[in-house]
């Protein structure tokens, strides 16, 4: 569906807010939230473009701050996905590492402004007392009351807001590679406003028609498009897998890690017919006794299976006792390329997700110490 992206303005514009860092007088970094999904990084891309454009001052600088390392945005498959078809590639987007919030913060030049939640946590909680903007679509947590901008509505999509107010103030940054990249993500976070999705509101879809105006994109084609990538993990190596939707516990004594993999295990021993060494490595790296992975997929039914990795014999033995005891289920999936350490599992029960398991097996190994 790809067709050429008009945003010479915004890729000019990205390359450039990079190198007036260090001679503007205030820098208002305009951050989304740290799971840093497609909705934060896209509104705080355009946000800070916008705010940047209809700046009061030419001291002040807006720049957009992807909450997350370089390295973890090909995780973001949906994000590498958009933005290429946005005309904008990753070189041009400023990420965690590229911007020193500290010494900003330490000479007075920072300024934030929160989009796609209203709670600076994580990196950014420490500066909430420069915090001069909120674009937000969560709950209110009453925050920041007096801000500069302060925008809280319970729509389906951060960026319906960012749309909302360059379509009201300055529509002519709206480009085809800035109407790509809002209405893509606008129709990811709506489920390509279905209302029996429960997301879309009535602006969602009034800033979704204005967006379809302004280019010559058919709206089913880029949903698609943009929800089959999200899925699209075949570029991933095994280490990608396992940390792109990663928790980690200590259960009593044990510290214990699931992956959620959004691909079928026959399909993993394909692209990685050294499973168990990945594995092991990602384990250790973590410093793990227990590695579970919870692949879930569609083809074309959907589908669960249960990847077990312990490399401890004894706590292996009941881990699986207790696992093949409990409803979810599993049926052993029998494979010649994984080593002893290694279990592999269909999975019956397709309601129990890593949400459920995870505190029955924080039962469990609450009894084991």
């Amino acid at each position: 569906m790809s067709e050429s992206k008009n945003s010479d303005k915004l890729r000019s514009y990205l390359r450039s807010a990079k190198s007036e860092i260090n001679s503007a007088a205030t820098v208002h970094c305009v951050v989304g939230n740290e799971a840093a999904d497609l909705d934060s990084m896209a509104s705080a891309v355009l946000y800070a473009y916008f705010r940047n454009e209809t700046r009061r001052s030419e001291t002040e600088l807006y720049l957009p701050v992807i909450s997350i390392q370089r390295d973890d945005f090909k995780l973001r498959t949906e994000a590498v996905y958009l933005f290429a078809e946005a005309g904008l590639g990753q070189e041009l987007l400023i990420f965690a590492e590229d911007i020193d919030l500290k010494a900003l913060y330490t000479s007075g030049r920072l300024a934030l402004t929160l989009v796609d939640h209203n709670k600076p946590t994580g990196a950014y909680a420490e500066y909430q007392d420069v915090v001069r903007g909120v674009l937000d679509h969560h709950a209110d947590e009453e925050l920041f009351t007096d801000a500069e901008v302060r925008v809280i509505e319970p729509v389906g999509s951060a960026a319906t807001l960012v749309a909302e107010q360059m379509l009201a103030e300055k529509p002519e940054l709206l480009d085809s590679g800035a109407v790509t990249l809002l209405l893509g993500t606008v129709l990811l976070d709506t489920v390509n406003l279905d209302p029996a999705a429960e997301r879309v509101t009535p602006k969602d879809e009034e800033v979704a028609e204005k967006l379809l105006e302004r280019s010559a994109l058919k709206q089913q084609e880029l949903f698609d498009a943009v929800q089959r990538e999200k899925f699209n993990v075949s570029a991933l190596s095994s280490a990608d897998l396992l940390r792109k939707d990663y928790k980690e516990w200590k259960l009593g004594a044990y510290q214990v890690g699931i992956s959620s993999v959004l691909l079928s295990i026959s399909d993993w021993l394909s692209k990685d017919a050294a499973l168990s060494e990945s594995l092991a490595r990602y384990a250790e790296s973590r410093k793990l006794d227990l590695l579970l992975a919870m692949n879930a997929y569609t083809a074309p039914e959907f589908t669960r299976e249960l990847v077990v990795y312990c490399p401890d014999e004894a706590l292996r033995k009941q881990v699986l006792a207790f696992l093949n005891d409990s409803n979810l289920e599993l049926t052993p999936i029998e494979s010649q390329q994984v080593d002893d350490a290694t279990a592999l599992f269909a999975q019956g029960n397709l309601g129990m997700s890593r949400k459920k398991l995870q505190p029955v097996l924080a039962e469990f190994f609450e009894k084991l110490a």
